[in-house]
């Protein structure tokens, strides 16, 4: 399952442990919320137990299924499709139907899987709740409730939790994305010229950041205007960049399945006195951000040390929703960095440090940096921005 590792890179894979550990971790969550097995139907939950790592849930066509069992190895309940791929991960038992079949997607067989575990206490767990997607038919998983003797009962939370905290391996990825893409956010200025578009600027990133050794960019917004921008989640667009204008880039790249998620700012021909000292003050809410991000400290901690920064340094608002977030296997993670958040954070969990603020109508900054918690307090996993905004010509 782990192959070898290319020039620079990390192993890409997981030894078989990795996923023993992922499974008995969940198992005794299991026990704890008398669940009798757990069905997973999205990517990302069925890659972190499994390590089945395909592109193909991109079509919307098939339904995929992997059940963990109380106290056995996950089961696969698949499209045939995805036979020898599955059969090439620690998974033993791979159960295949022809789809797509409409009729009868794959519920049978499923159903008749899961009515032959052990019945201990009569629940399957589902991801019902918060940050969760059920990826079937709606009408299906009402006909696999009928069809099974099991109760649904939701286990987002139990997921959400299992999956916050990183093992060393995760980390060493995320923080492998996160240093290809600093190094390219720190070469864009040689490469950069005012003039050029926004779409230009984030096309030449994406080709430079498969050059570095990255998998793909799925996510790479940008924005800007004069001293700053009014929005971080379009473009880019065919804007041309010009004298006193702030170009936002926030960029969530990939490596082996994990996510980096952070942004750089830049400035071009010159940097306005209100903007210069907007853009410290994001980044000395970082800097708070980062101090009180520490084993025992809760999501909220961090938020309001970052928003004393922020309010202190003339703030009218941040429209964001949030400062922060989980990040891993998914560009945005559980839990958030907001002031009622009170997740406790602990050594492994990685997260974003993402303050942002108005400082004037229609212009705000944003700063983004991607921390994993140790013992002692936290590890910088990006390659911190510079204190100041660099100025392109």
């Amino acid at each position: 399952m782990t192959t070898v590792p290319e020039h620079g890179l990390p192993q890409r894979g997981f030894a078989e442990t990795e996923y023993e550990d992922r499974t008995r971790s969940t198992q005794s969550a299991m026990l704890v919320s008398k669940l009798d097995a757990i069905l997973l139907t999205t990517e990302p939950e069925i890659r972190y137990f499994t390590g089945f790592h395909t592109q193909f849930f991109e079509s919307p066509t098939r339904p995929w299924f992997v059940i963990v069992p109380l106290s056995s190895k996950p089961i696969a309940v698949i499209p045939g499709l995805g036979l020898a791929g599955m059969q090439a991960t620690w998974i033993d038992d791979v159960r295949t139907w022809q789809s797509p079949c409409p009729e009868d997607d794959g519920i049978s067989l499923l159903a008749d899987t899961l009515n032959a575990l052990p019945a201990r206490f009569g629940q399957l767990g589902l991801a019902l709740g918060q940050e969760s997607i059920l990826r079937m038919p709606v009408r299906n998983s009402q006909i696999l409730a009928e069809r099974i003797a099991l109760s649904f009962v939701d286990c987002a939370q139990l997921l959400l939790r299992q999956r916050f905290v990183k093992s060393s391996a995760e980390v060493e990825k995320i923080r492998t994305v996160c240093q290809l893409t600093s190094a390219e956010f720190e070469a864009l200025p040689q490469h950069t010229a005012m003039g050029e578009t926004e779409r230009q600027i984030g096309q030449r990133m994406r080709m430079n950041l498969l050059a570095r050794g990255a998998d793909s960019t799925p996510f790479l917004v940008a924005g800007s205007g004069p001293g700053g921008y009014d929005n971080i989640i379009m473009g880019p667009t065919d804007r041309r960049l010009g004298e006193g204008d702030v170009l936002i880039i926030d960029t969530g790249t990939t490596f082996d399945g994990y996510f980096c998620d952070f942004d750089r700012n830049f400035a071009f021909g010159h940097i306005t006195d209100d903007t210069r000292k907007a853009h410290a003050t994001v980044y000395q809410a970082t800097d708070a951000g980062f101090s009180a991000a520490h084993p025992g400290a809760t999501m909220a901690d961090v938020w309001r040390a970052m928003w004393k920064v922020l309010e202190s340094g003339g703030a009218l608002g941040n429209s964001i929703g949030r400062m922060g977030h989980g990040l891993g296997m998914q560009l945005t993670e559980w839990p958030s960095v907001k002031e009622d958040d009170l997740t406790v954070l602990t050594p492994g969990a990685v997260i974003t440090l993402e303050p942002g603020m108005e400082f004037a109508p229609d212009r705000q900054l944003v700063h983004e940096e991607n921390i994993v918690i140790t013992e002692d307090g936290a590890e910088y996993l990006t390659r911190r921005a510079p204190a100041e905004m660099p100025v392109i010509f």
